[in-house]
């Protein structure tokens, strides 16, 4: 453990330039950064103290960013209706803001850095009866503090990649005695298991729950939702959602490619309107430079009395008729937006990053498209597919398929059900989880 966290102190050392410049151009870097370095917020203490003069025991519940709050959504709310006080951590900015709106009764801060010193303030602010992370969030000095502090740590909707088993490997006698120390690994499949198996985890600290994200609902109201919805006027609607930039072997941006694709027939011969949501809030102002030429608006402008549009020099808004395209720039709404879609399709897969969760336009009956990369959704997407619920396409094909699915509206509608059906099949999980995680806390429903 010395020489793990020598060498993380020796990276952040290293690393320390590039990561001021970082701050200086990016409030997404600088955004707790005191909690990360383990100034714990007055609100942490207050949960924890007030966790412990109420008799309620608590659970912090680690969760990266947007994706794993989205997932432990329905977690935190059974935890809270079980009587045990929840605190929620998250990585990155957006993961942050969601948080808060997500869970306003929940002490929401920045996970510290994964000093031993560091993760012990926390945990004697919070004094939490249960530690649980998401997915793959193993870290070594968190797993050893628990361990040394008596606090079971749980590790949900676990998962393994395709990426990242292979490194766990090589590592094996490294990561081993630490993986032995966690409490618990709910996994998301039976391939997951088998693999922390592998890895060397004992077969007794290894269940499958299934994967919390098939429980994720979009709330049945959503202001964006409605505002989009009126906006294109009963002209067909083309969702891109969680895009990404530019990789160092892509010279276009997903959404340039989206937009490639959307320009030409869709747009031309069917007044397609497209909303477009970058996956990471520092990107809204680039994706917004390449929508000039369009006559576009800002999500966050939907309500308001000004428009971001290409005529914005005019003094009259432009009819709702003539916006091509909304830029989603908003946090926390894409999942119900889907739910305007025609057609659905799914970014971080057209650049080698992935994919994201097919599963949330996939609930409301939308027909779905993605690129090639989904490594990080393989057994949804391999469940979907199985069932003719998704279509998977290499980038020069975008354009073609996005038509077919435009046109054929009945063909759409059944390819939607039966990813609706996919979605409805695999719901569960949240439920399974929770009664493994009270159980370590000794509580009840």
């Amino acid at each position: 453990m010395a020489v793990y966290s020598l060498l993380l102190f020796l990276t952040l050392v290293v690393g320390a330039p590039y990561w001021l410049v970082r701050m200086m151009t990016s409030g997404r870097y600088r955004a707790g950064l005191a909690e990360r370095l383990g100034r714990t917020p007055e609100r942490v203490t207050v949960a924890g103290s007030q966790a412990a003069e109420q008799g309620r025991g608590l659970v912090w519940v680690h969760a990266v960013s947007v994706g794993e709050v989205l997932a432990a959504t329905a977690l935190v709310k059974a935890l809270q209706q079980a009587g045990l006080a929840v605190a929620v951590s998250t990585t990155t900015q957006a993961g942050q803001a969601l948080a808060r709106k997500r869970f306003p009764e929940c002490a929401v801060f920045y996970m510290p850095l994964d000093f031993a010193v560091l993760v012990r303030r926390y945990l004697r602010a919070l004094r939490p009866k249960l530690v649980v992370t998401m997915e793959s969030e193993l870290w070594p000095n968190m797993i050893r503090e628990c361990k040394r502090a008596g606090i079971p740590l749980a590790v949900v909707n676990a998962r393994v990649s395709d990426r990242s088993f292979p490194r766990y490997m090589r590592l094996r006698r490294v990561w081993g005695p630490r993986l032995r120390e966690v409490t618990v690994f709910l996994a998301q499949s039976e391939e997951t298991a088998a693999r922390l198996l592998r890895m060397g985890v004992a077969a007794e600290r290894v269940r499958v729950t299934g994967n919390l994200k098939y429980d994720v609902r979009a709330p049945q109201e959503n202001r964006m939702a409605d505002a989009i919805r009126k906006m294109a006027a009963g002209r067909p609607v083309l969702v891109a959602g969680s895009t990404l930039g530019r990789t160092k072997d892509d010279a276009l941006s997903e959404d340039e490619i989206v937009l490639q694709a959307w320009q030409g027939a869709p747009r031309q011969e069917l007044d397609v309107m497209l909303v477009l949501a970058p996956r990471h809030t520092d990107r809204f102002a680039e994706v917004e430079s390449v929508l000039g030429k369009f006559c576009y608006r800002k999500a966050s402008n939907l309500t308001g009395n000004i428009p971001s549009n290409r005529i914005a020099d005019t003094e009259s808004i432009p009819p709702a008729s003539l916006v091509e395209i909304v830029l989603l720039d908003t946090i926390g709404d894409l999942a119900a937006v889907y739910g305007v879609a025609d057609v659905a399709f799914v970014g971080g897969s057209l650049v080698a990053k992935g994919g994201h969760n097919p599963l949330e336009p996939a609930q409301f009956g939308v027909p779905v498209v993605m690129g090639e990369s989904y490594a990080n959704f393989r057994e949804i997407v391999g469940a979907m597919q199985e069932a003719e619920a998704i279509r998977i396409v290499e980038r020069s094909g975008l354009a073609d398929v996005l038509m077919e699915l435009l046109c054929d509206r009945e063909g759409a509608a059944a390819m939607g059900g039966r990813g609706r059906v996919v979605f409805e099949a695999q719901a569960g999980a949240t439920e399974r989880t929770v009664d493994v995680l009270l159980d370590l806390v000794g509580a009840k429903r």
